[in-house]
């Protein structure tokens, strides 16, 4: 873990030479809690080196609640974490079987306390709906239990079957069967009309927050502004060109050590994909797409390009349209990944 961290901060020093200075920070994908208490304040300490923090205003760790411990905790809101984020996914003990996730449902409850005794106001857990064998009733109670808990932000995401996946094997085998569309439609709507009457109104289509309490850095992908990912795989985005870094652990190490910034995908894209990819993601916020950005960020004119598709998506219903913004209908959030689909298919 040492080795590793050193390889994180090598490669954030790569990119001192562009003078980035983040508005968020996030450590997630995977398990961040694991490294030692001793080593996740050296990776801080030196990631305030190489970049101007000056500018942060949210600083978010995922926590796997079976790894939550209070001096951990306390280490890192002193080190300036601000933000929380516990991966619950459920609280039943035969969802979380299936999901093959090693936390019991108490320690939940027991990592929100700690968090909040440690000084941190800012959390967030993690739900999945449409878990093989999860009731509608199942779920609803999930949702009780998250509110009573009483944190500001609850992500609520349907489990997805990745490729290659042990999930999708076991699928494959017929080891379960997956959640019909219709339950899973049944819970989406379920959370939606039960987070905002209690209000946690969605911002996107599976984030909740109380008013002021959205996750600043995930509101960055959605808007198209520009991110720094650092590590194997970690994705980035600058000024229209995307990257992925190299997935394979020796690979990205070698690189890393060579003074290489170790990106594989590159990827730069046309005015019209980004335009599109920018309506993509502003359709999933309850705010919309501001074209005003839109246009002055690709030099497309979104009612001019996506003319043909805008019509039938209006007159379904689907899609609202207003002078500054596009929004989805309640009946187009249900299908909002068929009408990305159209958007793409224009770029």
């Amino acid at each position: 873990m040492s080795r590793f961290v050193a390889l994180i901060l090598a490669e954030a020093r790569l990119w001192q030479t562009h003078h980035a200075t983040p508005t968020t920070v996030f450590f997630g994908g995977g398990t961040p809690s694991l490294l030692p208490a001793l080593e996740m304040r050296r990776l801080i300490v030196g990631l305030r080196e190489a970049f101007d923090f000056s500018r942060v205003t949210e600083f978010s760790i995922e926590v796997n609640p079976a790894t939550a411990d209070f001096d951990y905790l306390c280490m890192l809101r002193e080190s300036g974490v601000d933000r929380l984020s516990f991966g619950a996914q459920s609280f039943h003990q035969a969802d979380l079987k299936v999901l093959e996730r090693h936390h019991d449902p108490q320690d939940v409850h027991r990592s929100v306390e700690m968090a909040r005794r440690a000084r941190f106001e800012r959390l967030n857990l993690d739900l999945i709906y449409a878990v093989p064998g999860q009731t509608l009733e199942a779920w609803d109670e999930n949702l009780s239990i998250a509110l009573a808990l009483g944190t500001e932000h609850l992500s609520c995401y349907a489990l997805t079957y990745e490729e290659s996946t042990a999930m999708t094997v076991r699928k494959r085998l017929g080891q379960f069967k997956a959640a019909t569309e219709s339950l899973e439609l049944d819970m989406m709507r379920l959370t939606r009309d039960r987070l905002a009457s209690s209000g946690l109104p969605a911002y996107e289509i599976s984030n909740h927050a109380r008013l002021g309490r959205e996750c600043r850095h995930n509101l960055a992908y959605w808007q198209g502004k520009n991110y720094i990912g650092i590590g194997p795989s970690a994705a980035s985005h600058l000024a229209g060109t995307r990257f992925k870094n190299l997935p394979h652990l020796g690979e990205w190490e070698t690189a890393v050590d060579n003074g290489i910034v170790p990106a594989a995908d590159i990827e730069t894209l046309t005015p019209a994909r980004r335009c599109a990819e920018m309506i993509m993601s502003g359709l999933r916020l309850s705010q919309g797409v501001d074209l005003q950005s839109a246009i002055r960020v690709t030099g497309v004119e979104p009612v001019e390009h996506f003319a043909s598709v805008l019509g039938p998506l209006v007159n379904e219903k689907l899609l609202l349209i207003g002078d500054d913004r596009w929004t989805l209908t309640p009946r187009g959030i249900e299908v909002a990944d068929g009408i990305a689909s159209q958007f793409l298919a224009l770029a």
